[in-house]
């Protein structure tokens, strides 16, 4: 009669316990940090309201701010600069004097907020892509996409949300 030596099934090998830990972090990580280039409503809110303008030339601020919304006063935006309103979504800007515009705040790269306004461009801080505050185009990327515009309404010195 022969006997069968028992030989336990061997589990996987520590190493490849530890590289799979340390790949499953990293897919968090990445995950958490945005969508593409080419949704930039995958990192905005689930209604995917930052996405590209329409047809009429309006577009939704990302579901922070509510239409007819007082954001701020005139005397608040430079010329050449601008303001963020980060709980709205929304960035201001006065390109020249008495022109105000607003844009969405949600950056199209990867849905970072953007900060702030310096020489004639909003920048995010999360990559550095810059937008031109006379149209939201990109002046310099990663980001592809231009920040859509949000519609406002100036009324003496007050700026809502048309």
């Amino acid at each position: 009669m022969t006997s069968a030596s028992f030989h336990p099934a061997s589990g996987p090998a520590r190493r490849t316990v530890v590289a799979a830990a340390g790949a499953a972090g990293l897919a968090v990580a990445l995950t958490a940090c945005g969508g593409s280039d080419d949704d930039p409503s995958a990192s905005a809110d689930s209604s995917g309201a930052a996405g590209a303008t329409g047809g009429s030339g309006s577009a939704s601020t990302g579901g922070g701010a509510a239409a007819g919304a007082a954001l701020t006063t005139t005397a608040d935006i430079p010329e050449g600069g601008g303001k963020v309103f980060a709980d709205q979504k929304v960035v201001v800007v006065q390109p020249t004097a008495g022109e105000y515009k607003a844009y969405s705040a949600v950056c199209t790269h990867q849905g970072c907020a953007v900060k702030s306004i310096a020489d004639g461009v909003i920048n995010c801080p999360c990559h550095n892509s810059n937008f031109s505050i006379t149209d939201g185009s990109v002046k310099s990327g990663p980001a592809t996409k231009s920040l859509p515009e949000v519609p406002i309404s100036v009324s003496g010195d007050s700026i809502t949300l048309a």
